[in-house]
């Protein structure tokens, strides 16, 4: 799905800025209050993602901040010695994963939008002491990174929030080495959603509105160039029980999503969507 099909530039600044206030305000939770945080706790998106002996050894607060959909950590078969992007890495919590699995050979980067969650990503990184990690500011369509600079790409339900996620592939595509890979947990449609839930801004902003439908997924990966695609679904949901999650933000979601006509038309999942680049670059598709 592409925002540019139905919506302007006013509810694509709209969509930007309710993510950005969305994860600022997470963040803010995670340092301002004690204890686990609430509602994540029992999310039916965000929780139970990370075994006991993963969390052991991590900073609290890292944990805290997680409002992913899975865990790509465990299931991109990282090396020693890689280099690692984690798109959209909030508090940094898959970025300190991945750097435990590539190991001090390695190096693991983090690229985060808003302020507030690259701060609590930097006292994470402190307290956990990893050093070979650095996290930089900027948006998953514009990727502060070289050109064939990272051997695998992770991201933990982000690549939804975008706006224009062909660019976000395309990028990918640049920055991996010939022969890399994307190895990403995020929300998935298979069959349709209700379109008021895709027009509401918040909604988008957490994580429903953007799903793309896993067959237009597959075709975004392969329109960037990625070969060797796989969608291997994770978890399932029952639309009407999505209501009060994270996912399901806005005052037309939940609305839309326990209504009747809702609960035959489509799904949401979470999926591990696999991609490589091919060995052999033609030259990075723009």
């Amino acid at each position: 799905m592409s925002i540019d099909s139905h919506c302007g530039e006013k509810t694509e600044a709209a969509i930007v800025e309710a993510t950005r206030r969305r994860y600022a305000d997470a963040a803010l939770r995670v340092i301002t209050e004690s204890g686990c945080c609430g509602a994540a706790a029992t999310d039916p998106i965000t929780s139970d993602l990370y075994g006991k002996h993963e969390a052991e050894g991590l900073p609290a607060n890292a944990l805290k901040a997680s409002l992913g959909c899975g865990n790509p950590t465990a299931l991109a078969e990282l090396h020693a010695g890689e280099t690692v992007l984690d798109l959209g890495s909030g508090g940094g919590i898959d970025v300190l994963l991945s750097a435990k699995r590539v190991g001090p050979a390695g190096f693991v980067f983090g690229l985060d939008m808003t302020d507030e969650m690259l701060d609590l990503a930097e006292k994470n990184r402190a307290a956990a002491g990893a050093t070979n990690v650095k996290f930089l500011k900027g948006r998953i369509e514009e990727i502060p990174l070289p050109e064939a600079s990272v051997d695998v790409i992770v991201s933990n339900c982000v690549i939804n929030l975008s706006t224009d996620k062909g660019r976000v592939l395309r990028e990918a595509l640049r920055v991996l080495r010939p022969g890399g890979r994307v190895a990403v947990s995020d929300v998935v449609v298979q069959g349709e959603f209700p379109p008021e839930v895709r027009r509401d801004a918040e909604s988008w902003a957490g994580c429903l509105a953007g799903a793309l439908e896993e067959t237009e997924y597959r075709r975004l990966l392969a329109e960037a160039g990625f070969t060797d695609v796989e969608v291997q679904v994770t978890r399932t949901y029952d639309p009407a029980d999505l209501a009060g999650s994270s996912c399901c933000s806005g005052s037309s979601c939940g609305t839309a999503l326990a209504s009747p006509p809702a609960s035959g038309t489509g799904r949401l999942v979470s999926a591990f969507i696999r991609a490589r680049k091919p060995a052999t670059s033609h030259g990075t598709r723009t």
